[in-house]
């Protein structure tokens, strides 16, 4: 008897893409990556308050065609602990795909217990810890966690070339745990549909290694490099200001700040995911200065 244990996509999972495929259309790839990615952002909101959530790929190979996806995560400010840190939301993701994907195709049996949910679904058993159990029905309510998840479905089937999407805890598996068909894609909830707004704002905590310093409060936008992308934002923390002009901060080439970070997102429609358009520093938690030398420029 085959058996699903969904505590197993801890902090990592493998995404298979099905088909005879030796390569897959990168438009296809990022557009299921990043819709997941926001998913995962949206559910680690509500499931680890004071934790940031980072969703690296790892690796890619065949099998067909697959990723290995791990998450990162990052206290804010160190407000929490480890201990309070649940590594779950990749566990949520594959069990709210499983719900409404696989287990509408046929007659199933629930067992909740105290520890456990044991789904017997013809001759496959899936055991489903109760957090996740209870996280799922907690995340899935939010608009942001299911049109992530919509739209990396709806990227996925907008490629004739896949004939299905599985999930497995590890990139030596030959085979995924759960594997969706190409017509289940359409049994995800209706109201997964497109958002009638084409902007939004997202907040993340993150470090930015500095490139060209505006040291004057102003709407002036610093040169920064973020996760390797060069970019431009203003930075509009006062106390930022004031503490480095009192001289409790000082700058130095190759130094970085630790920052909430505020990203405008637009939405395209062809290719069904969000582009950054514009960034702003709204906060500055921390100065880490250089590990190694590096060039500065500073704006008057």
């Amino acid at each position: 008897m085959p058996t699903v244990d969904i505590n197993s996509f801890e902090d990592s999972f493998v995404i298979h893409f099905g088909g005879e495929l030796e390569r897959i259309n990168v438009y296809t790839l990022a557009g299921t990556l990043v819709n997941l990615a926001d998913a995962a952002k949206a559910a680690n909101a509500s499931i680890n308050p004071g934790y940031e959530i980072e969703v690296v790929v790892e690796s890619l190979g065949p099998g067909s065609f697959r990723g290995t996806v791990r998450t990162l995560y990052r206290g804010a400010q160190n407000l929490f602990t480890r201990e309070n840190l649940r590594m779950i939301v990749l566990a949520v993701i594959a069990n709210f795909v499983y719900q409404h994907t696989l287990a509408p195709d046929m007659r199933v049996n629930v067992d909740v217990g105290s520890d456990e949910v044991v789904i017997q679904q013809g001759d496959t058993r899936i055991i489903v810890p109760r957090d996740v159990h209870e996280a799922t029905n907690q995340v899935e309510r939010s608009p942001r966690f299911r049109q992530g998840i919509g739209d990396a479905f709806r990227t996925i089937g907008a490629d004739a070339s896949v004939v299905s999407v599985g999930f497995s805890p590890s990139p030596t598996d030959r085979a995924p745990l759960l594997t969706i068909p190409r017509d289940r894609f359409a049994t995800l909830p209706s109201d997964l549909e497109i958002a009638d707004s084409d902007t939004r704002e997202l907040t993340e905590i993150t470090d930015l290694r500095i490139v060209r310093a505006i040291l004057e409060r102003s709407r002036r936008r610093w040169q920064f490099v973020w996760h390797g992308v060069k970019i431009s934002a203003p930075v509009s923390d006062d106390t930022f200001y004031t503490d480095f002009f009192a001289h409790k901060i000082t700058i130095a080439p190759g130094d970085a700040l630790r920052v909430r970070l505020r990203l405008v997102q637009k939405r395209d429609r062809d290719l069904v995911v969000w582009i950054n358009d514009s960034y702003e520093v709204v906060e500055v938690l921390d100065h880490l200065p250089r590990s190694e030398q590096s060039s500065l420029e500073f704006g008057q």
